[in-house]
């Protein structure tokens, strides 16, 4: 699919939003807010720009081409008063300001939203930071890794004889985003009853703790700590990435009916009758042994051969996909899951599309990504304050 049509303006079409961040925590949420149909109006240092520009594989980075679609680039130097004016002068015509810089950095620019909210009493201001705007640790530099460790993420992911691993992807930085999102869009409700805005206050570690799952409760009730588990979610069984003739395939057959299909169609039905196997809790008991069996049978196929096994008999299963994969499966063209954005340097760009999806007010990608840093300076000036 190329470039989603302008046409589609999406549910958020004549919001202001004033992005001051950089790098990936700030400008993931001016992405979001930017598919769904606000006008996003990035300010950039003269010159340099977001770092964001040069981050990512290849010759050309392509990140950039994603965290920055929908957005105009403004060039403005928010360590000159001059450049303080005129952030102040484009906050005053904003719906939402998101900035992402240590607590205190809008503070000494003179931009504290104290002072930004008694001219524009109706701005949002969304604020990501490493460890929220107050406590003993707010001053600290945090950057995504580091709330990842501290909300608890680091310490299970990876096998339990290494070190703690990282996700592959920037998960804290990207979470914290999307509930800085979530709580500018709650902020907008909430100033449709009182017609004020308000601070969102969106933390890295807090971020990536409200999706730890119990757990703070498994420790505090029960005394248990959860560690390092691998590919392996203990007591679930069976339900693991498992070995093909050529490849790697995810199963999850856990539940009662569903193991007993996947006994079915490994040839054992026997198996779920098998005292050891026969409930959730017995399989749990018996994991490792089970997953032994699992993956004896599993080396016997190829991944094709064992995915129409598992369509066949309903077993909720997966190949682990790459992004060569992803471009051509079927089921990703059929829902247009990845579009093509023209660019003038690389042409065309595949990339993910707007999520999630709006039956009547859907968002799009409506624009590339400014190439240039403060390309836009001199239209948003004039079409949001006149000069």
């Amino acid at each position: 699919m190329t470039l989603t049509s302008p046409s589609l303006n999406g549910p958020l079409d004549g919001l202001k939003v004033v992005e001051m961040g950089q790098l990936i925590a700030g400008p993931f949420c001016g992405q979001l807010l930017g598919d769904m149909g606000a006008e996003v109006v990035k300010l950039e240092a003269p010159g340099v720009g977001d770092p964001m520009r040069h981050w990512g594989q290849g010759e050309v980075p392509t990140w950039w081409r994603v965290i920055a679609r929908n957005k105009f680039s403004v060039a403005v130097d928010l360590r000159s008063a001059e450049g303080q004016q005129t952030a102040r002068d484009l906050i005053a015509q904003a719906d939402i300001l998101i900035e992402n810089f240590r607590p205190g950095t809008l503070e000494k620019w003179n931009l504290a939203p104290a002072d930004l909210m008694a001219a524009n009493p109706r701005l949002i201001v969304v604020r990501v930071s490493g460890y929220g705007q107050t406590g003993p640790y707010s001053s600290r530099a945090g950057f995504g890794g580091i709330g990842e460790a501290m909300g608890g993420w680091r310490a299970i992911v990876g096998e339990p004889d290494r070190a703690p691993s990282r996700m592959g992807v920037s998960i804290g930085d990207t979470l914290a985003a999307t509930y800085g999102c979530m709580g500018a869009l709650a902020a907008l409700q909430a100033r449709e009853r009182t017609g004020r805005g308000q601070v969102v206050d969106s933390s890295l570690y807090e971020s990536v703790l409200q999706v730890m799952e119990s757990l703070i409760p498994e420790y505090a009730i029960n005394g248990h700590k959860r560690t390092r588990t691998g590919s392996v979610l203990p007591k679930i069984a069976p339900s693991n990435v498992y070995p093909c003739a050529d490849g790697e395939y995810l199963i999850g057959a856990n539940q009662d009916a569903v193991f007993a299909r996947l006994c079915t169609a490994m040839g054992r039905p026997e198996l779920a009758s098998d005292a050891r196997y026969a409930t959730h809790l017995a399989r749990g008991d018996h994991q490792t042994e089970l997953d032994g069996l699992v993956s004896d049978w599993t080396r016997t196929l190829k991944v094709q051969e064992l995915e129409n096994l598992m369509i066949e008999h309903a077993v909720p299963a997966g190949r682990v996909y790459d992004a060569e994969d992803m471009m051509a499966d079927p089921h990703f063209a059929a829902r247009e899951a990845i579009i093509s954005v023209p660019d003038p340097v690389l042409g065309e760009v595949p990339m993910q599309n707007v999520f999630p999806r709006l039956s009547d007010t859907p968002g799009a990608v409506r624009r590339p990504a400014p190439l240039e840093v403060g390309q836009d300076t001199a239209e948003i000036l004039s079409r949001w304050l006149g000069a």
